[in-house]
């Protein structure tokens, strides 16, 4: 079988991201076709610093740029050029060049110093494709769907809508496995049915109207949330929505951190990341890891799987 091509957009380069491409490289190309999008020029300086050659086999499509590579350093040119290599590699699925995009980690303060108006790699998507991308993140034991993402906490609140919850679930649905999803209340258990807060009442009325359009009872809760990661309950369930960031994420990244990696679904391309930062703390020192890579990698390839 002929192996997939798997467009990687490199991240910030100031970050671990290339590193874990070269590392993983060997592995990588067992599995599909990677094809690298950087140029030769940032390539030869990434590979000096880490004191290491370029694969024979490394496949590049050039992405134009040129700008000094600093380890850990927070900077708009290598802001700018994580977004030029993941615009590039998003085009390179829509020419059926590649048939999945992997994307190494980008930093957020990184890309506001070049000007761009994202707050990461999902909202450019959904911007790109006028589509409502959903981020789910996870490995085989455990995957959580975020409601709201990267928005103050002060937010999350108001955005806990009927209508918005209902559209999310059937989306969501028409992206996974017809298999059961656990999701989340907003508030301490879950409300107490409105002592604490009346935003579960919203989050109910939209999942019995999901379950209705899908016809079956796939989308459970709303679920008191300190005990919806307990090892009696998630025993019951592969899939969870959490209703914002963190609710959903740190016990995701308690559990499994390394392995976790992150997803893009409700979209007309395969887009898989890491689900760890540009870690500039270890930049070119030799010390990233890369079994998220992998995984996403894998879950890439997993779509194309019958």
């Amino acid at each position: 079988m002929t192996k997939k091509k798997i467009a990687i957009s490199v991240g910030d380069l100031n970050g671990v991201g290339i590193e874990i491409a070269l590392k993983a490289h060997e592995e990588v190309s067992k599995l599909s076709h990677p094809i690298y999008c950087i140029n030769k020029e940032l390539l030869h300086q990434a590979v000096q610093l880490l004191g290491v050659k370029i694969p024979t086999d490394f496949t590049l499509s050039e992405v134009n740029g040129d700008f000094h590579i600093q380890a850990g350093l927070v900077d708009a040119q290598s802001g700018r050029y994580a977004y030029e290599s993941f615009i590039h590699a998003i085009k390179l699925c829509q020419t059926n060049e590649a048939d999945a995009v992997v994307t190494m980690p980008i930093h957020k303060e990184a890309w506001m110093k070049t000007g761009l108006e994202f707050k990461g790699h999902t909202d450019l998507l959904r911007h790109y494709f006028n589509k409502e991308a959903i981020m789910m993140l996870g490995c085989q034991e455990m995957y959580v769907a975020l409601f709201t993402e990267h928005i103050p906490l002060k937010e999350v609140a108001s955005k806990i809508q009927y209508k918005k919850l209902k559209t999310f679930f059937l989306d969501l649905s028409a992206s996974l496995p017809k298999e059961k999803i656990a999701v989340l209340g907003l508030n301490p258990h879950a409300g107490d049915n409105g002592v604490l807060g009346n935003e579960e009442l919203r989050i109910t009325k939209a999942i019995k109207s999901a379950n209705q359009s899908v016809g079956f009872e796939q989308f459970i809760g709303p679920l008191v949330p300190d005990v919806a990661f307990s090892p009696r309950v998630r025993a019951n369930y592969r899939y969870f929505v959490a209703m914002y960031h963190d609710q959903g994420l740190i016990p995701l990244k308690a559990l499994y951190f390394d392995e976790s990696i992150n997803i893009s679904l409700n979209l007309p391309i395969i887009r898989t990341s890491v689900d760890h930062g540009t870690a500039f703390d270890i930049a070119y020192k030799g010390q990233a890891n890369t079994l998220s890579y992998i995984n996403a990698i894998k879950g890439a390839l997993s779509f194309f799987k019958d």
